[in-house]
C-alpha cells in the first residue's frame, strides 16, 4: 500500500512539474514586455529633453511603453494559469488513492487489527481456543472443516476433543493471518 501511495505521489508531482513547463513560453513573454516596457520609457525620457518638439515625440514611446506593459501582464497571467492548472492536477490525481487509502484500506485495516488482536488474546487459554473453535466451525467452508482430522467435526468440538478444538482454533487464527497457539 505504502508504495502504492508513494507511486501517486510521484505521479502526481512528475505531472505537476511537466504542466509547469507550459509557463516558460508566459515567462519569457513577461521578460520581453517588462524589457520592451523598460526601454522604451527610457527612450521617451531621451527624447522627452529634446527642445521644442520633446513633449511631442514622447507620447508613441510612452502608449507603446503601456502596450509592452500590457504584454508582460498576459505573460504573468498565463503563468499563474499554468501554476493553477499544475496545482489542480497534481490534486486531482492524488485524490482518488488518497480517498482509497482512507475509506476503504485504512477501515478495512483497522477491522482487521480488532479481530486479529481480540483473536491473539483468545488463544492463549483454553476457553478462547474454544470460542475460537466455534468461531472456526460457523465462518470457515466445509472444505476447510474436512480437512481436519476428525470424522465428525462439529460431534468432536461438542465432546471438546482437545485436538479437534486446537485444530479448529487454528483455522481460524490462520484467516486472520495469525499463528495458532
Amino acid at each position: 500500500m505504502t508504495a502504492w501511495v508513494y507511486a501517486s505521489v510521484r505521479a502526481a508531482m512528475w505531472v505537476h512539474d511537466l504542466v509547469r513547463e507550459l509557463a516558460v513560453p508566459g515567462q519569457k513573454l513577461e521578460d520581453a514586455g517588462t524589457g520592451l516596457a523598460d526601454n522604451l520609457a527610457k527612450v521617451s525620457d531621451k527624447v522627452d529633453r529634446v527642445p521644442v518638439v520633446g513633449d511631442d515625440l514622447t507620447s508613441p514611446f510612452e502608449r507603446a511603453a503601456s502596450a509592452a506593459r500590457t504584454m508582460a501582464d498576459a505573460g504573468a497571467d498565463q503563468q499563474a494559469l499554468v501554476d493553477d492548472l499544475a496545482l489542480v492536477l497534481a490534486i486531482g490525481l492524488l485524490i482518488v488513492p488518497i480517498a482509497l487509502v482512507l475509506f476503504v484500506w485504512l477501515p478495512r485495516r483497522v477491522r482487521w487489527m480488532r479481530r486479529a488482536g481480540a483473536a491473539a488474546r483468545l488463544r492463549t487459554d483454553s476457553a478462547g481456543q474454544d470460542l475460537l473453535a466455534l468461531r472456526a466451525l460457523t465462518n470457515q467452508p466445509l472444505r476447510k472443516l474436512k480437512r481436519i482430522d476428525s470424522d465428525d467435526v462439529v460431534d468432536a468440538w461438542r465432546r471438546g476433543d482437545n485436538d479437534t478444538v486446537r485444530q479448529l482454533a487454528a483455522l481460524e487464527l490462520r484467516t486472520l493471518g495469525l499463528r495458532g497457539s
